[in-house]
């Protein structure tokens, strides 16, 4: 038994250092999703070896070491628990917008299942990820309702609608890094006539079955973030991000954009994998300007897909724009790495997508 122990403290040690290595490799960076899982474990297995295992040379080297990574875990997931403080501020009075945003997975046939969905939910605007030609069809009956759209009709899974019940100034796709990988960016005015900009995002992820590295998956939310920088209004982005919300990757973006996490003080409302719940992780983020309320983020109902669909009610507050407590300045070096990172990811090329 105090072998068992052993051993599965070295794997979970190895496990939680794989993400400090500086490679984009899908082994480095997928590491990174299950690193709630890994923490859940390095209590048990730290338990296991107090209990079971001699007090060697070996034990206390590994014990120490878990130790460390125990308290490494609780400071990141502390950020997405009650005891991390976020603004509170009265909300009457002021026009909310609701927003839906679902990876429907692309070869989910539930079309019905769907449709149901939005009509009771009934929020302002809502977001389809891996649409394709046959999801389009199937919500043409949900136009009447969201007269406004964007329609990035692909059958790469990377496909995208936006349906909305308020009318966009402009709206621009945009391929950062590759030409089969769109994200949206939409502006809207709402109607206490405030403007609000809105991306969607989906970029590659790194794995064993998709893209070998993370290059393209990086390169595309640093171009986003690039872009918020040239922006003077406030802006919300959601989508499946395809990492985690405490990546290094997810910092830098948060860092460069100069947005905030809607995690942050929330929870960590994972919303993949839908159907194992061993294994899920928060995927489809949310971030957005501090001159924007979160009122509310959570994940909604099952729809077929291996994500849960998650749901954000928000507001434009224009006060304490200049102050924010959650906001991290990037460094100089940092700036400089996020650079390179964008032009790695423009110039990988994927042989992975149709």
């Amino acid at each position: 038994m105090d072998l068992f122990f052993i051993s599965l403290s070295l794997l979970l040690i190895l496990i939680s250092l794989l993400p400090f290595i500086k490679h984009t490799h899908w082994v480095f960076r997928a590491s990174e999703f299950v690193s709630l899982q890994v923490f859940v474990l390095q209590i048990i297995a730290s338990f296991g070896i107090f209990i079971f295992a001699e007090r060697t040379t070996l034990f206390w080297v590994v014990a120490l070491v878990q130790f460390a990574f125990l308290i490494y875990h609780i400071y990141i997931f502390s950020r997405f628990t009650k005891f991390f403080k976020t603004k509170n501020r009265e909300s009457e009075n002021r026009q909310s917008i609701q927003v839906i945003s679902s990876n429907i997975y692309q070869f989910n046939k539930e079309f019905d299942r769907f449709k149901r969905f939005i009509r009771k939910e009934d929020p302002d605007l809502f977001i389809t990820i891996e649409s394709n030609k046959d999801w389009e069809k199937a919500m043409r009956e949900l136009e009447e309702y969201y007269p406004h759209s964007e329609k990035i009709t692909l059958e790469n899974t990377y496909g995208m609608h936006l349906y909305s019940k308020i009318p966009f100034e402009e709206i621009t796709t945009h391929y950062f890094v590759a030409d089969d990988v769109p994200s949206i960016e939409a502006h809207i005015k709402t109607e206490d006539g405030e403007d609000l900009i809105l991306f969607i995002v989906h970029p590659p992820p790194p794995s064993p079955t998709e893209e070998e590295n993370s290059k393209e998956r990086d390169g595309d939310l640093m171009c986003i973030a690039k872009r918020i920088q040239e922006l003077d209004k406030p802006v919300l982005v959601i989508g499946d991000f395809n990492t985690v919300a405490w990546s290094k990757i997810s910092n830098y973006f948060r860092k460069k954009s100069a947005l905030i996490d809607g995690r942050h003080g929330r929870g960590i409302l994972a919303s993949f994998h839908a159907k194992y719940w061993l294994l899920r992780a928060p995927l489809d983020l949310v971030y957005h300007s501090p001159s924007i309320f979160l009122k509310e983020l959570k994940v909604l109902e099952n729809i077929g897909s291996d994500h849960f669909p998650i749901f954000c009610e928000f507001y434009l507050d224009k006060q304490d724009n200049s102050q924010n407590d959650e906001k991290e300045s990037i460094s100089n070096e940092e700036n400089i790495e996020t650079e390179e990172i964008i032009e790695e990811g423009k110039k990988e090329e994927s042989s992975n997508r149709n």
